[in-house]
Order: C-alpha cells, then structure tokens, then sequence
C-alpha cells in the first residue's frame, strides 16, 4: 500500500536520541515492562558531571527495583578533556550529553541537566558559584525535583569536600538545598504557572563510595547489595553498569563487567534513616493513588502472560489502559499510561518508522517522508491517521498481519521555521550558565524531536503514538543506518580562519565561504560588520585584515550576515559524528577572531606528534612555522633531523605505547641538539604512562592551578627562556582561559629547572607546571600549561612563550 499526501511542515526538526533502527524488544524485556506497571516509585541521583553516575545503582535500580530512575548532572561536561578528537568546550559539551542518552539507554535510567556550564575544575564550592550564579543553578534543581518528583534523592558526592573536585561538593550542597526548596512554595513560585507544584521527598541519601585512597563507607551505614543478576535481562547489574560507563569514550572510561555481589553504601542527609529498603515509608503500589484494582489487574496480566505469544496480552492490557484514564489526573496516572502505551504497541510487535532521505531539511525547501508500518503479530490494528503538526491524514487502514503498508507526505519546510540549534545554545551564554528562557525547555537533554503523530485503533480503543523522523539511509559495510533529521537556514557563512592571527602587524587574508542549501535562495546581500580598528587591504578579490586603531587593541571581532527579505542568515552548521553516539548539529557565528601578537620566533620546521586531541599544530602553522605530522614510522634519528623541535601533543604518552620504544630515538634527537616540548600527561584511568618521557625521572601529578587569572611569580626572570626570541612580562598571562596548569611535574630533581611559580587562592605554591633540563646540545620541556586551552583561544601570550620554548637552544638557559 501507498499513498502520497503534502503539508505545511511548522515546527523545528531536532535531534532524536537514537543512531540505530527503532528499538524492538524481546518478550523477556516486555514481561519486565509490565512487572514494571506495579511499581510507583521514583529515585533521583545528583552530581556534577558525565561519567560522575553510579551506573551499577542506576541499574540496580531502574532494571532490578523497577523505580522510575534518573540522573540529574549539573553540567555537560564541557570543561573536560576529549580522548577521542579534537572538540573542546560546548562542542564536547554536545558529545557528552550524547554519550549520557546513549549510557541511559543502557541502565534504563532517565536524564536531566541543569544550565550549569562546566568552565573546568574548581577547588571550592566558593569558587564554583562564583560563576554557576547560585539561586540560577538552585532554581533548576528544584525545577527537576517538582517535574520528575522523585521519593527519595541520591547525591554521589559530599557537602564536606571528600569528592575533591568543587563541583562535585556544590552539587551536593545544591541538593541539599534543593531538597527543602522544592517543598516550599515560596520558593521560585513562578515555576507553578507551568504545572508543576511543591514537592516533598521523603528522604535524601549520599552514596558514599571508596575511590583509591578516599574511603568514606563505614560499616553502620545502611547498604544494599546492588550486583545481582536478573534473568530477564540475561545480565548483572554490574555487567550492565560496564556496557552503560563504557560509552563516556571521551573521557576513556571504559570498564571491565563485574558480576556477583557488590554493596553499596548510603548516609542519610535528610529525612528519615532507611532500615530495611531504601524506600522505607514511602508506599510503592497502587495503593499511594486509591487504584487497588489496577494492581489486581496488573497481577492477573503477570501471571497470564505468554513469553512465546505477548500479544495475547491485549485485552488485558487494553482494559488496564480504560481503566486507568478514568482514573483522577496525576502524575502516576500520566506515567503509567505512558508506560501501558508503550507495552501495548510492544506485545503487538508493531513496527513504526518515519523517515527521510536526507539528513538536512532546508527552510522553505520540500520534503518528503517515508512512513512505513508492520504489524508483525497479526494483532487486531487500524491507523485511523497520521498528523505532523497541524494537519491530519485520514488513512482508516486496517493492518494485515506482518504486511509493510506505507505513504509518502510531501511536506514544506517553512521559510520562518527555527533551526536545529541544541537549545541552551540559541541564546548567548555566561562564563558559568547557558541562558534558557524557556522554562519548560530546563532539565530536558536535548531539543524534542519533529514526530508524526500516529493514531491506531486497536481492539476498539484509539490510542496516539509519536513517532521521531529520522533520516535513514544504507551504508554499504555497516548497513541500515539511522540518524537525526535537522533543519538548516537557506543560506550558511563561514570564514576562514575563525582565529586569525596577525604576526607583527602583517594583514591576515581571511575568506568567506557562502553555502547555498536552498536552490530558491538566489537574492541576499552580505554585510560585514567590524570596529575602525580593522584595516583592510585588497589585493585582487582577497581581502588582507590587520589591527590598527587609536585604542591599541590586540583583538577584534570581524561578522559576517546575509538578508534576504526579513530573514538574516549569519552561522553554519558543524556536524560531530562518533560511531557510538547519533550525529550531532549545532550553528556557529560567521565571525573572525583577529588577534595582533608581537612575536619573535627562532626556528622553522616543526614535528608534531599528535595526541588524544587539540588544535595546537595549526596554532603553530598560523605562528609562521612548516609543520609536520609524525607518526610511528618517522620516529628516526635521521628523519628527526630536519626539525628545530618535536612537539608531543596532551596526552600522547597515556594513547601510543610505542612512545616507549621510541625513547632513545628521542633523547639522541635532543642530545644532538633538538627542541622536544612534551605536553601534559595523565596518571588516571585513561591510561597510566608506561613510558619514559623526559632524560631524567619525574612524576606526573593531578595538581593543577585552576584560576585562570591566578598570580605568576617569575623564578628566574633572567633566564633565556624568559627573553628570547620573546621577553616575557606579567602581560603574557593576561586573557588565559579556564586554568593555568594541569597535571603538573612533581618530584624531578635537580636535573630540571622551573620557570614559573603559581597557585590556586587556597593552595600551596607550585612550580611543576613547567620544568626543562639541557640535554646535551638540545633542550627537553615538559609543561602543565595548558597551551592546548590558550593557542586555539589566540592568547597572546601564550603564543610568545611557547615560541620561546621551541627555540634553539642558548646556551645561558640554565
């Protein structure tokens, strides 16, 4: 069967939380599904970041306890560090949220997020809101707490410290907070108009944990063991907990399965002590909303069910669904029939799909899409239509017995209507929060996807389903693929470079691209828009950007926009794509950063052996060096010579074990003469380093210097590294972003040398963050300065000292 209708298409496509088909369930995982069904009770875990999540306990709750379960992380995890590419900041931010969906899909768990941005590591709770904006970041918890209504609330961290990052104790603190707040009706009263009331839970928990050196479990604290096995699912919890940690590859926490038992450990904070369940005191049947019946019906549709034929399930399951919409509204009522729709359609093994042929919907373009149905159990199934936003299709088809029926829709794409932006980026952010006016819009994870709204008739009852438009597609090796359908603007611009650099002066030729996505988008104007600082130079149709204006600027900001009509185009899309996570879209500015740097440099061609991910080989490109990319087989002495210096980039040494091998090649290389700059190192899960890096022993730690504006003494300011080719003045760190330092040296003996001593407000002074030795002819440097943070954000200074650092070698740098 197939039918061709067309509709105006109103509303923004966004993105939809799967890369794989439809998901399809087993009988075994719908007879957990109705298990489910007599089940109302809920469970909120909070902390700061991805990854921060017990995942185990989250199984153990969701899968084994059948609660409904969710994970509230204060932030995306911008300010981490990316194992797997380049993508720093928001862009990471945008990978973690996905590799969050794709965990949760695993353990079963829901997730929520707060508008807190994570700028990187902190100290303190003090120093964490003095970005996060305290009663901003509060609001959203308990906006979460009043929408999700969770009975008991489960922070992974402390308020007293012992989770070490200052995220981790605010996020505690916020709970704790928010535990109360969310109970008081004055407090954020206008979150009321949007449904949601005050909300009491009965009890809030700190799982306490045993990380390495930091034991906070204690033998009286109430425990459970969480690492049974559940048959249905043919796994443990702690096997499940593996696959569903396993997906924050960004991060390199993949982890071994465990099975067999596991305790976990849990201090009460408020409310009640727990003495036999977690739930003590809270009534987790039917019986909480007065419907005993529905939990009789319930029983007698467990003991019925067949494993070999689930749709013989229908009409009990049918009748439960009658029932309970008599039922008076409230929230377990909302979730239940959410939950009996859902097994409905599943016991039917009814298989739904609206899809496209391309990934991009272009405003005020058509499109089409392909939606396919197949009731593959032969229940009793009619569509009576399909809506996609306002308009309805009448089908009335009755649906044979494991037959495909389908029908094409032409729709329009709205010339008006929004673009794909993830929603906590359509708005200009603060150093610490995005900024969400929309209210309803806090706490969801991504955008809501576009749906065709399905409407079945089945054994005589209507019920709606909305169904994700996806774009689907056929990849040779890997197959049927699926991915997000999103909505792009008529017309992209992006320049080239977005960092330019302007080395003494000289003018940067800096380019526009245009993209045309639309083929009626044939009359726009481009206008560029920049300060009288900004000087131009033509030279055929290039144009050459330098700074020269009164104010002596070294950094201006050069827009690009195009208007056709009323609309104003001035951004282009940049899609992430990872093999475990869905395609990712988000629009970036049209805009120039041009930055004018005094620089000196000595030395021309540089090898750079790429690491877990940064862009500092083009920053050196844009600083007048010839770079080369170095991999394994070019780690020759006789290779090596041609380069003034060899650069390692953050990471390397945790990522290539041949770097090992690869040690006295190196250290010949600086003997003779050479330049070898080593970037930042972990000693984490990431994977320790196996290798020797430097000619003389040192340690790499975790201390950090994490205020970016923190006060720098100079050691030894006479010393070469500090006045050639560069003379490096208190001017150089002006504008750092983020943080000073990470992962420094420690216990390096007198063999090696330091620059710069630097600390956080509460901490002791420390001068690993960058040592070097003369080694022979050449020089070797090891640095916990984040040049990977500070180079792409075309930091000034950061540009002359590094310069300095890979010069030839003096020989009064000692």
């Amino acid at each position: 069967m197939h039918k061709y209708f067309s509709v105006l298409f109103f509303c923004c496509v966004a993105q939809v939380a799967f890369c794989q088909s439809p998901k399809t369930y087993s009988s075994s995982q719908i007879f957990e599904q109705i298990k489910k069904l007599d089940v109302l009770g809920s469970v909120l875990y909070v902390a700061a970041h991805p990854d921060d999540e017990n995942t185990r306990l989250l199984a153990y709750l969701a899968d084994g306890k059948l609660y409904r379960t969710a994970y509230l992380s204060m932030t995306r995890g911008d300010g981490g560090q990316n194992l797997i590419g380049d993508e720093q900041g928001v862009e990471l931010g945008l990978i973690r949220t996905q590799e969050l969906l794709a965990a949760r899909r695993i353990d079963g768990a829901e997730q929520f997020f707060t508008r807190a941005f994570d700028f990187g590591y902190t100290t303190s709770p003090e120093e964490t809101l003095q970005f996060w904006d305290h009663d901003k970041i509060l609001s959203d918890v308990v906006w979460v707490i009043r929408k999700f209504q969770p009975d008991i609330i489960i922070t992974r961290f402390p308020t007293t410290g012992e989770g070490g990052h200052g995220h981790h104790t605010t996020s505690a603190i916020l709970a704790e907070e928010a535990f109360e707040a969310a109970a008081d009706p004055t407090k954020f009263p206008e979150q009321f108009k949007y449904g949601v009331k005050p909300w009491q839970a009965k009890r809030l928990l700190w799982n306490t944990f045993n990380f390495g050196s930091v034991n906070t479990e204690r033998p009286d604290q109430f425990k459970i063991d969480a690492g049974g096995y559940n048959a249905l699912l043919g796994k443990s919890y702690g096997e499940i907990a593996a696959q569903s940690r396993s997906q924050h590859k960004t991060q390199g926490f993949g982890v071994p399965a465990s099975r067999g038992t596991s305790l976990e450990y849990f201090k009460t904070i408020k409310g009640p002590a727990p003495v036999n369940t977690l739930m003590d005191g809270v009534p987790t049947n039917w019986l909480r909303i007065n419907q005993q019946s529905m939990e009789t019906m319930i029983q007698n549709l467990i003991q019925d069910y067949s494993f070999q034929k689930p749709q013989n399930s229908l009409p009990a399951l049918i009748k439960i669904y009658q029932s309970l919409k008599k039922s008076p509204d409230g929230y377990w009522r909302t979730e239940k029939l959410k939950e009996i729709k859902q097994i409905i359609k599943e016991c039917m093994g009814l298989y739904m799909e609206a899809t496209t042929n391309t990934m991009f919907a272009v405003q005020g373009d058509p499109l089409d899409i392909n939606f396919v149905a197949d009731n593959r159990l032969g229940a009793a199934v009619s569509i009576s239509s399909v809506t996609i936003e306002s308009k309805k299709f009448d089908l009335n088809d009755d649906l044979p017995a494991d037959e495909n029926v389908a029908h094409k829709f032409e729709i329009l794409i709205p010339a008006t209507a929004k673009i794909s932006q993830p929603y906590w980026l359509v708005a200009p952010m603060n150093k610490g929060s995005f900024n969400v006016s929309d209210q309803e819009l806090i706490g969801k994870p991504q955008n809501d996807p576009q749906t065709a709204r399905v409407t079945l008739n089945i054994n005589g009852e209507d019920i709606e389903y909305d169904i994700p438009i996806q774009y689907k597609s056929n990849d040779p090796v890997k197959g049927e693929q699926y991915q997000p359908l999103f909505i792009v603007p008529r017309v992209e611009l992006k320049s080239r470079p977005e960092l330019a650099i302007s080395v003494n002066k000289n003018p940067v030729n800096i380019k526009l691209d245009t993209i045309i996505n639309s083929k009626a988008a044939d009359n726009f104007t481009v206008k560029e828009t920049h300060s009288a600082n900004v000087a131009i130079i033509k030279k055929g149709n290039d144009n050459f950007y330098s700074i020269s204006g009164p104010d002596q600027s070294n950094t201006e900001m050069i827009d690009w926009s195009a208007t056709e009509g009323n609309s104003v185009y001035d951004s282009y899309k940049t899609i992430i794509e990872y093999p475990h996570i869905p395609n990712i879209i988000y629009f970036k500015k049209a805009e120039s950063k041009l930055v004018a740097i005094d620089l000196k440099t000595d030395g021309k061609r540089i090898g750079y052996i790429p690491g877990a991910g940064d862009k500092v080989a083009d920053a050196i490109q844009k600083m007048g060096y010839e770079v080369t990319v170095l991999s394994q087989k070019d780690i020759t002495l006789q290779n090596l010579k041609q380069f003034d210096a060899i650069i390692t980039g953050v990471r390397a040494y945790n990522i290539y074990e041949w770097l090992n091998d690869s040690y006295n090649t190196l250290m010949n290389y600086v003997k003779n003469g050479g330049v070898l700059l080593v970037q930042y190192n972990t000693n984490n899960n990431i994977g320790p380093v196996k290798a020797r890096i430097g000619p003389y022993p040192f340690t790499i730690s975790r201390n950090r210097v994490t205020d970016e504006n923190a006060a720098v003494d100079f050691v030894h300011p006479e010393n070469t590294l500090m006045n050639y080719p560069n003379k490096i003045t208190q001017a150089d760190f002006k504008d750092w972003i983020q943080e000073r330092s990470t992962y420094e040296a420690v216990d390096f003996g007198e063999n090696y040398k330091t620059l710069f001593s630097m600390h956080d407000s509460n901490r002791d002074p420390s001068q690993g963050n960058l040592i070097y030795t003369d080694y022979g002819k050449g020089r070797f440097v090891y640095s916990g300065l984040v040049f990977f943070r500070e180079l792409p954000a075309g930091v000034p200074g950061a540009y002359r000292l590094f310069a300095n650092l890979i010069a030839k070698p003096v020989e009064d740098s000692k």
